[in-house]
């Protein structure tokens, strides 16, 4: 007879350097946070946890590895405080 098969499967991932190197040099627009709409003790992280590549700290006040950041515009979109604003070029890591 054939062996149980269904087990848990955990998939799991952190974030790191990618393959391609520092891609930042990709983004056309760059995120800067507004600190001052940021932080507080009932801060969301909501562009943490949905930034695609993970380059914003989960910590305060938080940063954007801009070395890395493509600039999909993601966080800023998710941002409910609009703390975080799209800028044209590629400023921080030019």
């Amino acid at each position: 007879m054939a062996e149980d098969t269904n087990k848990l499967i955990v998939a799991r991932s952190a974030p790191a350097a990618g393959e391609a190197g520092r891609t930042g040099d990709w983004r056309s627009h760059t995120p800067v946070i507004d600190q001052d709409r940021c932080t507080g003790k009932d801060t969301c992280l909501l562009c943490w946890l949905y930034c695609p590549d993970g380059v914003i700290s989960s910590e305060f006040p938080l940063e954007i590895d801009i070395e890395y950041c493509k600039g999909c515009g993601v966080c800023a979109e998710e941002c409910p405080r609009d703390a975080i604003t799209m800028v044209e070029g590629r400023t921080g890591g030019d």
